[in-house]
């Protein structure tokens, strides 16, 4: 695997998602990586020159890298018919590999490299973009069969724990009996991620103060390239109030109306500014499940951030979970991502409400299996809840779990074993099912 260093800590960070990428390398179709800004396609890109150079032994100046950041790599992307000479004079004799970052800067972006991939040069294109807008909805239609998308988060906790404790790490990984005490430790870690969440730069910071200049940086540099500069929103404010609302409402049901009349905004803009936050990588709806339509809400989607450090940023409050009054709900979003980020092909997220009140906070889908998940931040003993013994009861579920920060235990409710586990045995809990 390749190494990111960090010299201030001194850590090797390792990318989960580096080996699929690196096993995409060999296939003829782009390879297109899409992620928030600052959460290390850049670097990730340097790690997979580098995995080439060093594994698969190519020549450094078969190599071409472009930041479309920079306004002196603009002037190869001016022209598609140039571009396309330029690389057939480097790739008559060999094969080369082309890495263009920040891709969807490029006019027309979809049809530039359209061209550029049916030209059939002996050229391998591995490109990075910011949103979603141009990278994935627009070269939906015109590079299909012509790419594969891989999305870069921000930190999942066990990168995290790599950059904190590789000792910590390494007995997590290993999937073995971990100590008590070993385990108290890595919840605490991972209470810290939940306040200042996984952006590297974040992470990998000092104090406090430097923390939270980093995220606020992340924001800043967010709102004025992606959100004004690239999908020209001009009400800046309407929007950061729109980012404050869903903060403090983060897991709860989505009511466009609701927000239209707290922000003044109309629906239709709301709804455009949901769609961006969404496009950008920002927040992620979750979507409902029923089979009783008449029974259970349908309609509504809940919302959660995909870093919680923007979450908290937001609001401006990285309190400690003990000193905060909405600790579930920050807890609640830090789940959610981390089930998210462990998902398999085949596994699906959903969540479960009734028209009466009735409630689970995720469902696990599997084909025809179907496993619940509560999330619960203050519990002292297992007590399973009413609307987890509801969904138990309607759907017979072989097993279910309630994720929470201080209790590991198992029990029975009928037929059903219920686990009472800690968030960073979530990755495991899924592997499993």
């Amino acid at each position: 695997m390749p190494k990111v260093e960090n010299k201030k800590h001194n850590k090797i960070i390792e990318r989960e998602i580096f080996s699929r990428v690196v096993a995409h390398l060999g296939k003829s179709e782009i390879t297109l990586i899409t992620g928030a800004r600052q959460t290390g396609k850049t670097v990730l890109l340097g790690m997979l020159q580098e995995w080439l150079i060093k594994n698969k032994k190519v020549a450094s100046e078969n190599i071409f890298s472009f930041n479309l950041d920079i306004i002196k790599d603009w002037e190869f992307f001016q022209s598609q018919t140039k571009f396309i000479e330029f690389l057939k004079d480097r790739s008559q004799k060999q094969k080369i590999y082309v890495f263009v970052d920040e891709a969807q800067r490029i006019p027309d972006c979809s049809r530039f490299f359209k061209g550029v991939y049916d030209s059939k040069l002996n050229v391998k294109l591995i490109l990075t973009g910011s949103s979603s807008l141009e990278l994935k909805t627009r070269f939906q239609e015109s590079l299909a069969g012509r790419k594969q998308v891989f999305h870069l988060f921000s930190f999942s906790f066990t990168e995290f724990l790599q950059a904190k404790d590789n000792v910590l790490f390494s007995l997590l990984a290993r999937k073995s009996k971990i100590s008590e005490l070993s385990k108290k430790q890595i919840l605490s870690l991972f209470k810290e991620y939940i306040v200042w969440g996984g952006y590297p730069r974040v992470v990998l910071s000092q104090t406090s103060q430097e923390k939270s200049d980093v995220l606020s940086d992340i924001y800043s540099s967010y709102i004025e390239k992606d959100i004004v500069g690239l999908l020209e929103i001009k009400n800046r404010l309407g929007f950061s109030d729109l980012v404050k609302l869903l903060a403090g409402q983060t897991g709860q049901l989505v009511n466009i109306s609701e927000l239209s009349n707290s922000l003044n905004l109309d629906r239709e803009t709301v709804q455009r500014y949901l769609k961006a936050l969404e496009e950008t990588f920002i927040i992620t709806p979750l979507i409902p499940y029923f089979k009783n339509s008449r029974q259970e809400i349908v309609k509504q989607n809940k919302i959660y951030f995909n870093d919680t450090g923007i979450r908290n940023y937001a609001l401006n409050n990285f309190s400690s979970l003990s000193e905060r009054r909405n600790a579930g709900l920050v807890l609640e979003n830090a789940v959610f991502r981390e089930i998210l980020l462990s998902l398999s092909l085949f596994q699906k997220i959903r969540f479960w409400r009734t028209k009466q009140g009735a409630e689970v906070d995720f469902l696990i889908l599997k084909g025809e299996k179907i496993i619940p998940i509560e999330v619960k931040s203050n519990i002292r003993k297992p007590v399973i809840s009413l609307g987890l013994r509801n969904f138990i009861e309607k759907y017979s579920s072989k097993s279910a779990f309630v994720v929470n920060l201080a209790l590991e235990q198992k029990i029975k409710h009928k037929k059903t074993k219920v686990g009472f586990i800690y968030p960073f045995e979530i990755k495991k809990i899924l592997t499993d099912i």
